[in-house]
């Protein structure tokens, strides 16, 4: 009986289906040596251009090289940002007809850099206007599927960056004066210097921790603060009288003008957007990062 019982027992396992062996994971395309050298190349350059505008606006802000007070000053037309501020309070001269300034408020020590924070564009205008159009090819990449980043996402950035730098900076002189390009410039050379050398250590097959964690949280306060300064660089373009705008303040205006408030109102909905989306990239990538607590 054992021994049927036996026979059956190899009978059937000669005659069942051999197994089917579990299927490999999906291997992912390797990315061609040239594209790996190209973004390499790329992702150092940029790291380069941004490291040198972020010394050299801060060598101007602290008149290190003795330059600063040679910086040419386009003369213009106090601009609507700092006509809303003659209508606050703060700013208010107990003279009548006679509005106090932010240099005016500042401490004494600080009046020297916020002067030279209105002639920072004569310094690194034109430099920052060629490294920010490189940008462009960062687009190109994600539309090729050389990186992962959204291409969405990466084009909303770039086209933001170029409407400020082109269609703001280079057009209007009380843009090129306003200290909210200074701060722009700093709070873009500082994100992009992390994010091109991490980018750069990537690719050579090593994420330092620092650059990965200030890849990653610098934005919380460096995207409020680049992305303020683009806005309200657009907005001290248009065309408001002095206090707070009103109904009757946008009547008049050329179409440019209207387009102008348009995109000023709707840099708001598009920061929150970027803002959140890094929220959530961070989570991600430090969450994942941290090591998983032990249960018994």
């Amino acid at each position: 009986m054992a021994k049927k019982s036996a026979n059956a027992s190899a009978a059937s396992t000669v005659n069942s289906p051999p197994a089917v062996p579990p299927k490999s994971p999906k291997a992912k395309p390797e990315t061609p040596a040239f594209v790996k050298y190209y973004l390499l190349a790329y992702n150092v350059l940029s790291t380069l251009g941004w490291g040198y505008i972020l010394v050299i606006t801060l060598i101007h802000l602290s008149n290190l090289d003795g330059k600063s007070s040679n910086a040419r000053v386009v003369a213009s037309a106090p601009s609507t940002f700092s006509r809303v501020l003659s209508s606050i309070p703060f700013f208010k001269s107990a003279t009548p007809g006679v509005s106090l300034t932010i240099e005016s408020r500042l401490p004494t020590y600080l009046q020297p850099i916020y002067r030279r924070s209105t002639t920072t564009y004569a310094r690194v205008g034109g430099t920052v206007a060629i490294v920010q159009t490189c940008a462009i090819l960062e687009v190109v990449h994600s539309l090729l599927g050389w990186v992962r980043s959204p291409l969405q996402t990466t084009a909303m950035q770039v086209a933001s960056r170029l409407w400020i730098v082109w269609g703001i900076v280079q057009q209007f002189d009380v843009a090129q004066t306003n200290p909210l390009y200074t701060s722009a410039v700093l709070a873009w050379s500082v994100t992009e210097v992390v994010r091109y050398s991490f980018y750069a250590s990537s690719l050579l097959g090593y994420e330092p921790p620092i650059l990965l964690y200030l890849r990653y949280t610098m934005f919380y306060v460096l995207y409020p603060v680049g992305a303020g300064s683009e806005a309200f660089l657009s907005y001290a373009t248009l065309p408001f009288p002095s206090g707070i705008p009103s109904l009757q303040s946008f009547l008049g205006w050329t179409p440019p003008e209207y387009a102008r408030a348009g995109l000023f109102l709707l840099w708001w909905p598009s920061l929150y957007q970027l803002y959140t989306y890094m929220i959530v990239q961070r989570r991600k990538i430090i969450g994942s990062a941290r090591p998983k607590s032990k249960t018994s």
